[in-house]
């Protein structure tokens, strides 16, 4: 009896249309979309930027031509409202935001970032409970508490004093610095602070050798925001000081009036009031943009 073998199935070609597909490239955008992306981003752009735009242009102009109606955009640009601004005596203003902002901002560093270390490498027991009544104390109107801080700093004869400010903006930007901190040494790899543990060194070491030279971008962003933030402040300026401790905020209220026009003025004032911070933000970007984008990308 012998054994039958069936012939051999003859192999059929696959086609090219047959085979698996690859895995699929992102489409790119055509030579029109670019263009109109880039045309569609500026205008966003312009949006945003043309309030401080209009400002700054409007500080280059005569009282006449900045109340137009229309808004007139050719004119003849002058710098009397810089000189009308320096002489009414800004320069004792800016002296006291700049005190009460980088006083304010060396605090919440120096009460912040210890913090922030405790509740995100060695957390307490309910830290989630400490992080609600950090930020619950932005939750609060600031019209609520101006009568009590009013009485409290009349009977310590602390009213129009400049670290009265000092004080008052470390405890309104310390809640939003702890939670920013935060999370920024959460992204720290937990690697590099084993490594130093096993090293023998303590968590004060740790903290200042090894956290915050890692930590600095987002410090840097964290004091930037907190500058902003006390820079401009007004409420507890025009509430708590007079003539001592005034800060710019107050300084430009007095342009105000109903007897005669004062927009060119007050853009004039904002123009110069907004330089410091400008500049300084200006300086810090790279540290402010990798401060802020932490933890962004993996």
């Amino acid at each position: 009896m012998t054994a039958t073998h069936d012939p051999p199935a003859e192999r059929v070609p696959r086609s090219p249309r047959s085979a698996e597909p690859s895995a699929r490239r992102p489409a790119r955008p055509s030579r029109v979309g670019r263009p109109a992306l880039t045309l569609l981003t500026w205008a966003i752009a312009l949006v945003f930027v043309s309030p401080a735009l209009w400002m700054v242009l409007t500080a280059f102009k005569q009282e006449t031509d900045a109340y137009t109606d229309p808004p007139r955009v050719l004119f003849t640009p002058t710098l009397e409202r810089f000189s009308t601004v320096l002489d009414a005596g800004i320069m004792p203003y800016v002296g006291n935001s700049l005190i009460a902002t980088l006083g304010s901002a060396a605090l919440v560093v120096l009460l912040g970032v210890p913090a922030a270390y405790a509740l995100s490498i060695a957390p307490v027991r309910r830290s989630k409970d400490v992080l609600f009544f950090f930020i619950s104390t932005k939750m609060l109107p600031v019209v609520a508490v101006i009568v009590p801080l009013y009485v409290a700093a009349g009977q310590l004869n602390v009213l129009d004093n400049i670290w009265t400010l000092v004080l008052l903006y470390t405890a309104m930007n310390l809640p939003i610095a702890v939670w920013m901190l935060r999370s920024f040494f959460l992204e720290v790899p937990t690697a590099i602070i084993e490594a130093a543990r096993v090293e023998g060194a303590s968590l004060p070491r740790v903290l200042w050798s090894v956290m915050l030279p890692v930590m600095a971008p987002g410090i840097a962003a964290t004091v930037l925001i907190c500058m902003i933030f006390s820079w401009n402040e007004f409420f507890f300026a025009v509430n708590l000081t007079a003539s001592q401790a005034a800060t710019v905020p107050v300084f430009m209220v007095g342009f105000i009036t109903s007897e005669s026009l004062y927009w060119a003025q007050l853009s004039a004032a904002a123009t110069l009031v907004s330089l410091p911070i400008v500049v300084v933000g200006w300086i810090a970007q790279r540290q402010l943009v990798r401060g802020l984008s932490m933890g962004a990308v993996k």
